[in-house]
């Protein structure tokens, strides 16, 4: 074996597993395995991890902080206002170089895999161009998957959808949407229809963005899911932010959410983002604006987490640590039950992996030997602790290394070199 990864703990509960790796796949999985490898490492104990994954970035704005100005509000339409604002100053060069260097942030963090949505309503399409070209350049460590994203509203921009059509001729790979930055709720509806159809007729997956709103008349969702139905998209279809769902009443969330269920639409919540731009018309008491997480996965929709926005015009703060959009997730939703932590931290690894239609992704015999190993013994510790990386592995080959976390303490009556982490529980 080229690798193999001695004790470790698996996300599952399993505990002291070796894992051994051959070549760009992992070989076996097991308790004292009697492969031996190239290269030894001891995990003792630590969290293996399949890497984590983004289901919801905007890559084209990240690290634009600042640029034309600051957001000196904070709100979401500001940010939109100073996005419009950028676009026409964009340079190409200066968008790949920030995307790259997010990129590195990813890979020093275990996140292997991001979906990011790219804005086509620029007729130069500066900004697919550029991301495209990201794509290629990180193809070898980041599957980096692109969805087309009419921000100024797929109607409401008179350019939009055939900018829509060109990208995806590009090479974009998902279709994207808006509908309620439409003028009208009928416009915003019939948005997602013809959305739904160019997609069922390219054979693609959406990714929309759906009722990012305070407003619990915002329900387009709803349409998105009789669509998804309509033209047999089941599996191919999410709808990210989904705010407006804590805002309506429970009588109509106990129709809708069955229904997104029985349509398999995916939900992608944005728990950094929504805490902090949702609410914003509130005194008190405040909403707090993420989708109803725990209701959702308990009919059986897929959540996962996205970041959403790091260093851009929408939000001033992030590093690319999905552990801290797990964290935040975690408190929004209220979801501390032992069951409901460990759903969080699937929430930014196998479940955005199925949703973003990943393949050879796990910790199993046969899948690609992509893995992050972390200075934590299970999940909710990882979560707690925003564990560092000790590792991160693409394809069998070493992307990342760091020490684990540990503090050298001098206190009277303590032991002189003690150990950062908290005694494990897990």
């Amino acid at each position: 074996m080229d690798i193999v990864i001695r004790n470790a703990s698996l996300a599952d509960g399993r505990h002291g597993i070796d894992i051994a790796i051959e070549g760009e796949r992992i070989a076996a999985v097991g308790p004292q395995l009697p492969q031996r490898g190239v290269r030894e490492i001891d995990a003792g104990g630590d969290l293996a991890s399949p890497p984590f994954v983004d289901a919801h970035f905007h890559m084209d704005a990240t690290l634009s902080y600042g640029l034309p100005r600051v957001n000196e509000s904070g709100t979401l339409l500001e940010g939109i206002a100073l996005w419009g604002e950028l676009k026409p100053q964009l340079a190409q060069e200066a968008l790949i170089e920030r995307a790259l260097q997010y990129c590195d942030w990813a890979v020093a963090r275990g996140l292997l895999a991001i979906r990011t949505h790219v804005d086509i309503c620029d007729d130069r399409l500066l900004a697919v161009e550029a991301l495209l070209e990201v794509k290629r350049r990180v193809a070898s460590y980041i599957d980096l998957q692109l969805v087309a994203f009419p921000q100024d509203g797929l109607l409401r921009s008179p350019t939009a959808f055939d900018n829509l059509k060109r990208a995806i001729a590009m090479g974009v790979d998902v279709v994207g949407g808006i509908p309620h930055f439409e003028r009208t709720m009928a416009q915003g509806a019939e948005s997602v229809g013809l959305l739904c159809e160019f997609a069922a007729e390219k054979g693609l997956m959406v990714d929309m963005h759906c009722d990012e709103t305070d407003d619990p008349l915002s329900r387009h969702i709803e349409t998105l899911a009789c669509e998804t139905q309509r033209l047999g998209m089941q599996g191919r279809v999410a709808g990210s932010h989904l705010t407006s769902m804590h805002s309506m009443d429970n009588y109509y969330v106990s129709k809708l959410i069955p229904l997104i269920a029985e349509a398999g639409v995916a939900a992608i919540a944005n728990p950094l983002i929504n805490i902090t731009l949702q609410g914003r018309h509130d005194s008190y008491p405040k909403r707090r604006g993420m989708t109803r997480v725990p209701e959702l996965l308990a009919a059986g929709v897929p959540v996962a987490f996205g970041h959403d926005c790091v260093m851009d015009p929408w939000y001033g703060l992030g590093s690319g640590d999905m552990l801290e959009v797990a964290h935040m997730g975690l408190h929004v939703a209220q979801m501390t039950g032992q069951a409901a932590m460990r759903q969080c931290f699937l929430a930014v690894t196998e479940t955005p992996a199925r949703i973003l239609g990943l393949r050879g992704y796990g910790i199993q015999a046969g899948a690609n030997a992509d893995l992050v190993l972390l200075d934590a013994g299970g999940p909710v510790e990882a979560i707690r602790l925003r564990a560092a990386r000790r590792l991160v592995l693409r394809r069998g080959k070493v992307l990342s290394e760091a020490p684990p976390a540990r503090a050298s303490l001098n206190l009277p009556g303590r032991p002189q070199s003690v150990d950062f982490r908290l005694t494990r529980k897990e």
